[in-house]
């Protein structure tokens, strides 16, 4: 079966192993420590090594999340589970599994965003791989070398110039591959031993990590042009011979770099942008739920997006595929989207450089047929005004930027608000939902991109979900890689959004929410898994028997992939 051929780590029987004695406990994919049983510890060399009591995984897991749990502040709380994942990573993964709701914010946003700013200073122990200027010419043996001979089915690649609202971060970028690479394991069931998290280490233009004399990475001014272009292309050539049918994931490239890279290797290796694709399909989602709430459709909708960078184009595009999708004529879809850069809304009229901009503008006579005819006074406050949005979505690392002014004549306008504050980390919010909920008297449908406790309103309490891409990323990365497709396509992307809103619950419609709980996310990825897998069959990119397969085949093929956090017996052999 595919599925086997796809998946080597669904060991049916004793996994065999080489390593003997202190060389095994301080290998991390294989180490059990307290849990290797008696006959293991004779027949691998680890008698007098171990404390003689053997442990189940659940027991070592009671052990450590206590002792992890007590630490106060994040960072030093994602040091020590970055600890525990250089010493054992089937425990990590079960704690995080166990605790993800609690843990999410350590491994990825928001503290994601401290351990890169400050991965220097708190570097313990190589993850992942570095390919540095310097390995021109031979990456695809740095690939190889790294991989291991393992099974690499997933890649998370960053050349860490946009990291999350923090910029240029240097080598530090690492974090973010390592982070979403567990939360695919966690959420998706993609075992440890197949990912590789990559950083396309091609120097800094942040001058304080130049002058760090703790900095880590590639100490030169970032590499453009030609270089940077050669570079990447080998690399390129060196995945697809290396891992062919692996998925890579683009991960925070600068907004041109982004688009260029997308379009570029989509048909030479089965890959996607997570900050255009993954941000836009989520948030669709989330309108798509907020529809569900309020019992209007997405035709119905008048949406500014603020912020014209990556996660902005990413959330326009896909909200005009829905629209595509609904039967709306291009002219009428052009209304129903307004896109403001931090020099207002995007207008013809106006100087656009950037070609994807251009593609997001507005007719100067449109705009002047809503009052808006002077270039000077298109600000966020007076396109709300004029254009009187039912959906506002921040994607400008701009904290603050929607006004109480600006959310008080949204609401004005409009019974149930739509605000969507994406841009994370929380220190960068556009709006915290507290004071959203308050400006709106407790009627706005809020969302936000990274976690926020729950809001007391007059004695009323909500909920904030999370629109997060944990919702969306994990289902594709698994679906394209069960599908044996070799393209991502546009229209897989668009049916995640469809999936995802379709996850979400009566109950959680009822209380308001957009997005599912965090503790659910195992059933969003596999049901956006499923999803991506029909479509792939239907466009003819994936496997022959998915044209046939019934949903419920389907979702049965991924419950089988989904691989669980628990040790395997071993067998030792020569």
């Amino acid at each position: 079966m595919a599925l086997k051929l796809k998946f080597p780590w669904n060991y049916q029987e004793a996994l065999p192993v080489k390593l003997r004695g202190s060389a095994l406990v301080q290998n991390p994919m294989l180490n059990k420590s307290s849990a290797f049983s008696a006959s293991e510890r004779v027949a691998l060399g680890l008698e007098g090594l171990l404390p003689t009591q053997v442990n189940s995984i659940e027991e070592q897991a009671r052990r450590v999340y206590p002792r992890i749990h007590r630490i106060s502040r994040p960072l030093d709380k994602y040091v020590a589970l970055a600890a525990l994942q250089d010493r054992n990573e089937h425990l990590f993964h079960r704690v995080l599994w166990e605790h993800l709701e609690e843990f999410m914010p350590i491994v990825y946003t928001p503290t994601v965003g401290l351990a890169t700013a400050n991965f220097s200073q708190v570097f313990e122990r190589g993850r992942g791989l570095w390919i540095t200027p310097d390995m021109k010419g031979h990456i695809r043996h740095v690939l190889q070398q790294a991989a291991s001979q393992r099974y690499i089915a997933l890649m998370v690649v960053t050349d860490n110039e946009a990291i999350l609202g923090i910029g240029d971060q240097g080598a530090g970028g690492m974090a973010i591959s390592v982070g979403k690479l567990a939360l695919y394991t966690a959420c998706a069931g993609i075992h440890p031993a197949s990912v590789l998290p990559v950083s396309l280490d091609v120097g800094t233009d942040n001058q304080k990590l130049l002058d760090d004399p703790l900095y880590l990475g590639w100490r030169q001014a970032r590499l453009r042009g030609r270089a940077y272009e050669e570079l990447l292309e080998e690399f390129v050539v060196a995945v697809a011979e290396c891992f062919p049918g692996a998925v890579v994931q683009w991960e925070d490239f600068s907004k041109d770099n982004a688009l260029r890279i997308l379009d570029r290797f989509r048909d030479r290796v089965p890959s996607f942008n997570d900050d255009i694709q993954g941000t836009g399909a989520v948030a669709l989602a989330g309108i798509y739920s907020a529809c569900r709430v309020r019992g209007d459709a997405l035709t119905d909708q008048r949406i500014v997006i603020y912020g014209a960078g990556a996660a902005g184009l990413g959330i326009s595009r896909q909200i005009r595929a829905g629209l595509k999708l609904e039967g709306v004529d291009e002219k009428r879809i052009a209304a129903q989207v307004v896109v403001l850069d931090s020099r207002g809304m995007l207008v013809d009229d106006r100087d656009i450089r950037d070609a994807y901009k251009r593609d997001m503008a507005w007719s100067a006579d449109a705009a002047a047929a809503i009052g808006l005819n002077d270039p000077a006074r298109r600000s966020l406050a007076d396109v709300v005004a004029a254009y009187k949005p039912t959906v506002l979505i921040g994607a400008s690392g701009q904290a603050g930027a929607f006004s109480e002014t600006i959310i008080r004549e949204m609401a004005r306008h409009t019974e149930r608000p739509v605000v969507l504050p994406f841009s994370n980390p929380t220190t960068i919010s556009e709006a915290v939902p507290e004071d959203i909920l308050r400006w709106t008297d407790g009627q706005a449908l809020v969302a936000t991109g990274s976690p926020f406790e729950p809001v007391e309103i007059n004695g009323r309490r909500f909920e904030i979900g999370q629109g997060n891409n944990v919702f969306i990323f994990p289902g594709i990365g698994l679906g394209v890689l069960l599908s044996g497709a070799l393209r991502v396509s546009d229209r897989m992307i668009s049916v995640s959004a469809n999936a995802l809103a379709n996850s979400m619950t009566e109950a959680e419609l009822a209380k308001g929410l957009l997005f599912p709980a965090i503790n659910r996310l195992r059933d969003v990825a596999s049901n956006v898994a499923v999803a991506v897998m029909q479509q792939a069959g239907a466009e003819g990119y994936g496997d022959a028997d998915l044209t046939d397969a019934s949903p419920e085949a389907l979702a049965a093929r991924v419950r089988t992939a989904m691989w669980v956090p628990a040790y395997t017996d071993y067998v030792a052999v020569d």
